[in-house]
């Protein structure tokens, strides 16, 4: 019988257990996937110990926003796929009925795209939700275009990593910053063009210095917190400031006052709309083929220790690395 991650109480990693369900057919529109891995994100131990802001029904509740696998059945009035297809799944906005932390989920035809032929299953697992959160921040919102001057915060972390990556696909200029200073070299190593570590550096000063005193174009905020105030100061006016995170949970002060323009971002605005997915999928094959765009991989896990997964995922350990599990 195929496996289902489920839970059926909030708390820590022991809550999740394995058990064993009957496939379920698609219905009209929507495809059956053989799940074949699947990344392990923040959201989901956020799902899984009550503190996701979404609601999570109990008991038997599932988890998973992302995986990869091949297309296993078809329902009525399905066109472009087949049976054996390869695809990535975009998007799993009920992720406690359909969650991808299992043998199969049946998803709409929408939701899935054609895995890029470069990459692995284990790579292919990891790369949508940083990469789309990214692209989507970066392209779609701020309108990034070659020579922009981009600060990005929580640079080491999963969607830092994608938009230094994105940034450099553009042609802009990425400026990472990170809260400690060993974790520079690892960052210059991954692209960025400039590190600003803010242990031993003042971000306004350091960022004014890389930018010839103008100020960074575009800053990609996934921390908030009192410190947003300061990536206000940094950028030039007339600038762009993207929210796309909550990593601080302290208030964030309004930011009134500025010359900038502020968007605030959640990746389902985009994941949900079939044309921009379509933009989406397309930059991200062209990256992946000029080997331009390529997800790091932390540590992969087999299904049944899913628990130590999510474990190592609260240790904190895998800077920014996705941890994946095999199915």
């Amino acid at each position: 019988m195929p496996r289902v991650v489920v839970f059926d109480e909030f708390g820590g990693p022991e809550v999740m257990h394995v058990v064993e369900e009957p496939v379920v057919e698609p219905a009209a529109g929507e495809v059956r996937v053989r799940i074949e891995a699947f990344a392990v994100n923040p959201l989901d131990q956020m799902m899984r110990s009550g503190t996701s802001p979404a609601v999570v029904p109990l008991p038997h509740a599932r988890l998973g926003v992302e995986g990869t696998g091949v297309v296993d059945a078809l329902g009525p009035g399905v066109a472009g796929l087949e049976i054996g297809d390869p695809v990535i799944i975009t998007a799993i906005p009920d992720a406690s009925v359909r969650g991808s932390y299992a043998d199969y989920t049946t998803v709409p035809a929408s939701r899935v795209v054609a895995r890029p032929a470069g990459l692995g299953v284990t790579e292919a697992a990891a790369i949508w939700v940083a990469y789309s959160t990214a692209y989507g921040a970066l392209v779609e919102k701020a309108r990034m275009r070659p020579g922009d001057h981009v600060l990005i915060t929580a640079a080491s972390g999963g969607v830092g990593r994608a938009a230094i990556q994105i940034a450099n696909q553009i042609g802009a200029v990425p400026i990472a910053v990170t809260r400690h200073t060993a974790k520079k070299d690892d960052l210059l190593a991954a692209g960025a063009a400039a590190v600003i570590a803010t242990d031993q550096a003042d971000v306004v000063e350091a960022v004014r210095r890389h930018t010839g005193g103008t100020g960074a174009d575009i800053v990609l905020d996934v921390v908030m917190g009192p410190g947003q105030q300061d990536l206000l100061k940094a950028a030039r006016p007339g600038g762009t400031l993207v929210a796309a995170g909550f990593l601080d949970p302290r208030p964030t002060p309004f930011p009134g006052g500025t010359a900038l323009t502020i968007f605030s971002y959640r990746s389902f605005e985009h994941t949900l709309d079939a044309v921009v997915v379509n933009r989406m999928a397309a930059f991200l094959n062209a990256g992946v083929r000029l080997g331009a765009l390529r997800p790091a991989v932390d540590r992969v896990f087999a299904l049944d220790d899913v628990v130590d997964a999510h474990r190592h995922l609260a240790k904190g350990l895998h800077d920014g690395k996705k941890i994946v599990v095999a199915v």
